[in-house]
Parts: structure tokens; sequence; C-alpha cells
């Protein structure tokens, strides 16, 4: 176990565990929560992890920014600019590494906390989540890849929709929207992130962030150079020691033993 303030972060074998943990201030991000997620995005992308499971402690996944230290700030707009900085280089970092990523959203994700809830590979959803953008309630504007992911995944109307009026969807809705993966039931929700994340511990490391990678270049490259890309990558993958276990214990019709 791996010592911060403001969140907890483990490691069992090929799967680490992240935890926002400061649960008596709805898990609001800080400047030192942001700089010790951003830590340990980077302790993350290496080899010996596979899979990220990032939940919450307590009632909430992330009630977004923490508003009284904003307001406590000497400079407001220095202060969440570094708290933006820190949570950007996570979430860039859990986007660009070959680990997948799982988001455990344990209760409600607002603000940067709806924000980083998105951003998981695989979302799956407490039966008492829900999710509000609310920055504009506040006088604030998005943060956290909100712009980016929110009009990919549930297309530019919706994505007015949530940021303009802070509309608050269910745990069910968010599915329905495609912003969740699936719904859980709340007691459940630890047990089903924890096997989610050992079947995909399960697979080839590289194949997951090869996936990653065709997804985050596919809506900005052409179609001659997405394909282009498809094929580098699996050419890659089948030179590489997993793909060839992969492809051999297919044939020899036995488990593969990825590294």
């Amino acid at each position: 176990m791996t010592e911060y303030d403001a969140i907890t972060f483990s490691q069992d074998g090929a799967v680490a565990r992240i935890t926002l943990n400061r649960p008596d201030a709805a898990n609001g991000m800080n400047d030192t929560m942001t700089r010790e997620l951003a830590d340990a995005a980077k302790r993350c992308d290496t080899t010996a992890v596979k899979v990220v499971v990032l939940t919450g402690s307590g009632r909430f996944f992330c009630a977004g920014g923490d508003l009284k230290s904003f307001a406590s700030a000497p400079s407001r707009g220095a202060y969440i600019k570094g708290v933006a900085d820190d949570l950007h280089r996570a979430i860039s970092t859990f986007a660009r590494t070959d680990a997948v990523l799982i988001t455990a959203v344990n209760g409600t994700a607002a603000g940067a906390g709806f924000s980083l809830a998105i951003t998981g590979d695989l979302v799956l959803a407490a039966e008492s989540a829900t999710f509000t953008m609310a920055y504009t309630k506040v006088g604030l504007s998005p943060d956290g890849s909100s712009s980016y992911y929110l009009p990919r995944l549930v297309g530019l109307r919706k994505a007015q929709e949530l940021m303009l009026t802070n509309r608050t969807l269910t745990a069910a809705e968010a599915v329905q929207w495609g912003l969740a993966t699936d719904v859980v039931p709340d007691a459940e929700l630890g047990e089903r992130a924890a096997g989610l994340a050992e079947k995909v511990a399960a697979g080839a490391r590289g194949s997951g962030g090869a996936v990653k990678s065709l997804l985050l270049n596919s809506l900005k490259n052409s179609l001659e150079e997405q394909m282009e890309l498809e094929g580098r990558l699996i050419a890659d993958r089948a030179d590489s020691p997993d793909g060839r276990e992969g492809v051999d214990a297919f044939l020899a019709k036995r488990r593969p033993e990825f590294a």
C-alpha cells in the first residue's frame, strides 16, 4: 500500500486499485488529490499493471472540485488551473497507458467527478450512482476532458443538454445514454469490479493498449489513416510474445498464458 493523503493506492498482481479518499469532503478534488492522482496514474504506466480500478470512498464517487479550497486560495484562477492541470495529466496517462481503466462509480459523480468517471475504458455504476455536470451551476466551465469525451459518447446535442442544463442522470440512464457500461447493485459493486478486473487482467496487456490507441485515434483519422494504424498495430501484436502465445494456444486448443 502506497501512502497518500487524499487517495489510496494498492496493487495486487497485475491489478492496481485507486480510491478517492476524502469522504468527509464528498471526495472533492483539491490540489493534493489531483497531484496524487497524477502520481498514481504514472505508477500504473508500467508493464506490471494490466488493469486499474478507480473508485471513491463513502457515499460519493466524487462531487467535483472542492469549492472551499478554491475559495480560500490567494488566486482562485491560478489554483483551479493547477488542479485542472494535474487532473488532466492523470487522465492523459490513463488514456495512453496499455492498462485498462475501470471506473467503479459508487455514488454521485458531479463536475470533475463526472468527467473522471466517464474516462474509464469500462464504467460500472452502482444503482444509487448519479451523474451531473454541475459546472455552470456555480459559474464555471467543464474540465477533466469532458468536452472531449462527452460529444463522442453521447453526441453533441446530448452533451449540450448535460453541460448547459446540469441534468442529473441515474445509473440506468447513464447506461442508456452510453456513459456507463453496466449498472450493479450497490452491495455488489466492489465484487463486480474486482471480477471484471481479473477477467481483463487475464488477457494480453498489449492487446488492450492497442484497442485503446485505435479508439482514441478513430475520430481524428481518415479511413485510410485508421486502417493503416490497424494494420501496423495488428502486425506488431502478431510479432509480440503475447500475440504468438495467443495464436499458438488457439491452434493447440489450450488456454493462453499471457505475460
